[in-house]
């Protein structure tokens, strides 16, 4: 298992390559690239005509873009990483844009370094600049410990964490550090400048055939969308929640593999509610080899730093210690691939939607930026807590940076989706969907030695969507129903049409239970100056709220601590 890591620079890269614990595969003088240990796929180098590569890449249509090559393509059994060199040496970004895949590539192009993120965003990418040159790499951990790069936290991505729970754009928390956009190029310039193109964005191609051959033609395509993500020879294990999303995934590699298909379900103790009523007749309708795990909180107590830790960046997700134990216990199994049901919310109009539609009902500010303000309160995370959380140095060294609502208002506007339920899909794909939902599974799953892929996340299965008429996802108040009605015939209709209620995760009990000792710790310490601790203090007690919403707000800290101590983060001037 490996990660990559690029430095173009005048300076030595081979030695800025192993200062950050890699090995040089090339080193030209001009330019080195190498691998990383650390969980991922990474390989090469790779080339191509005078192009180099390293990268991080599973494609899923390899038979068309070897068809689309011709005699120029690789040798069958060639890695999937120099497929897509050879793709982006002869046809360039369209060559890119035709792969269906999880890939983050980096390519040397004479003194250029060119930075290449598939379309939705499984694999991550950064890059930084220093006094050195630039440095890339899939391990946002190396780049922080490049000695060139005088970097520290970046406040006003700590803002946006606690607002979106994630981190929706370019920034990380690391100054200096920026990420690689899904479906973007980067090529970064010796002289220190760079530049950024658009391969691929969803677009609004609305189809007005009958609600039947939409149902017909989303069929056909979330047949091949799993079939395609299938591993050939052996089991296929599938992550079961048991709602619509991961029960038609189970159903259709049920019906499509010719090996064992295992499902994984979690409970959270007899106590807590779940949904394994329902993922147990998933599993039971469509033969799966069914297991269920108990995830107690003393197990989320012990694992939850270290887990934590595997991330590039936060995630606000109380469910990040049962994923990791998921694919643990997926990889205890033998099976060397999960698919997940991810994606049908941002894709196909989840309830999340709701609170916005009405917003715009009602609405009476015509300012175009209203419903970017009105979609960050939606979120109902720590945004409007801000004032009393963040202390007051805080709050003064974040009056001049743009405020979260920058990050979706371009999405909102009128231009790229012309009715509101597609502009609420395009910024859930392009913030949610590639920074926190693609990404927290990519990492989590790697760290276990599988792959998770996400079916629904597939480009043609997107672009279907968005050709989809708005009034086919969500109808009345059935959310996602063209989704439900393209494999009605697959699944019990107690699944297909019971409203969706999502994982209950006994966040709360957790805080004043195996976690309690932990928070208080980490989060009482003081020594960050970020936090207002009486109001911390307050949430601990559990005061201040009609509604116990504290244990949400308070794994957001405290996620966000333990991330800043893994990734030896200091305060605001470190």
């Amino acid at each position: 298992m490996s990660r990559w890591c690029a430095f173009p620079t005048s300076a030595d890269p081979a030695a800025h390559l192993r200062a950050v614990g890699a090995e040089p595969l090339v080193d030209n003088g001009g330019y080195a690239l190498g691998l990383l240990d650390g969980p991922g796929t990474a390989a090469g180098p790779f080339t191509a005509g005078v192009l180099t590569a390293v990268g991080e890449v599973t494609l899923f249509n390899t038979a068309e873009l070897r068809a689309r090559l011709g005699t120029g393509a690789p040798p069958p059994g060639s890695p999937d990483g120099l497929l897509l060199l050879h793709l982006y040496e002869r046809f360039g970004l369209p060559g890119v844009a035709a792969a269906d895949g999880m890939f983050a590539l980096g390519v040397t192009d004479g003194p250029d370094l060119v930075l290449i993120r598939d379309h939705v965003g499984a694999r991550t990418l950064f890059h930084a600049r220093a006094a050195a040159g630039w440095a890339a790499s899939t391990s946002l951990r190396a780049l922080r410990r490049w000695p060139a790069l005088r970097t520290g936290l970046h406040l006003p991505a700590v803002r946006d964490f606690l607002t979106f729970a994630y981190l929706p754009g370019r920034d990380t928390l690391l100054r200096g550090v920026h990420e690689v956009l899904p479906g973007r190029c980067v090529r970064l310039r010796p002289d220190g400048t760079s530049s950024e193109e658009t391969y691929w964005e969803p677009a609004e191609l609305i189809d007005d055939r009958p609600a039947a051959e939409h149902a017909l033609a989303l069929r056909a395509l979330l047949e091949q969308a799993v079939s395609r993500r299938l591993p050939q020879g052996e089991p296929v294990a599938v992550l079961l929640s048991g709602g619509i999303d991961s029960s038609l995934v189970t159903a259709l590699a049920a019906e499509l593999h010719d090996h064992p298909v295992r499902t994984y379900s979690i409970s959270f103790g007899d106590t807590a509610p779940n949904e394994l009523g329902y993922s147990g007749l998933v599993a039971a309708h469509c033969g799966t080899e069914h297991r269920v795990l108990t995830v107690p909180g003393a197990t989320v107590a012990a694992r939850l730093a270290d887990t934590v830790g595997l991330l590039d960046s936060p995630v606000g997700d109380p469910l990040t210690v049962p994923n990791a134990l998921l694919a643990e216990a997926v990889a205890a199994d033998g099976a060397t691939v999960a698919l997940n049901g991810e994606g049908g919310d941002p894709v196909f109009g989840g309830p999340k939607n709701l609170p916005m539609l009405i917003f715009e009902l009602f609405r009476s500010d015509p300012d175009p930026d209203a419903r970017a303000r009105a979609y960050i309160d939606s979120y109902r995370k720590c945004h409007a807590d801000l004032p009393a959380l963040l202390t007051p140095d805080t709050l003064a060294a974040l009056e001049s940076a743009p405020g979260p609502a920058a990050h979706v208002a371009p999405y909102l506007r009128q231009g790229r989706m012309s009715t509101l339920l597609n502009q609420l899909l395009h910024v859930n794909l392009r913030t949610k969907g590639a920074h926190h939902i693609l990404t927290k599974v990519e990492r989590l799953t790697a760290a276990s030695g599988i792959e998770g892929r996400a079916p629904l996340f597939d480009r043609a299965v997107i672009d279907r969507a968005f050709a989809t008429p708005p009034a086919l996802k969500l109808a009345g108040t059935s959310e996602k129903w063209i989704l439900k009605e393209s494999v009605r015939d697959l699944l019990p209709a107690t699944v297909v049409d019971r409203p969706k209620s999502g994982m209950r995760v006994p966040v709360q009990q957790w805080l004043d239970g195996p976690l309690r000792d932990l928070g208080h710790d980490l989060l009482l310490s003081g020594d960050r100056g970020l936090f207002r601790e009486e109001t911390v203090r307050g949430w601990l007690r559990g005061e201040g709220a009609l509604l116990p919403r504290q244990g949400g707000k308070l794994w957001l800290v405290l996620s966000l601590e333990l991330w800043l101590r893994s990734f030896d983060v200091g305060g605001p001037v470190g």
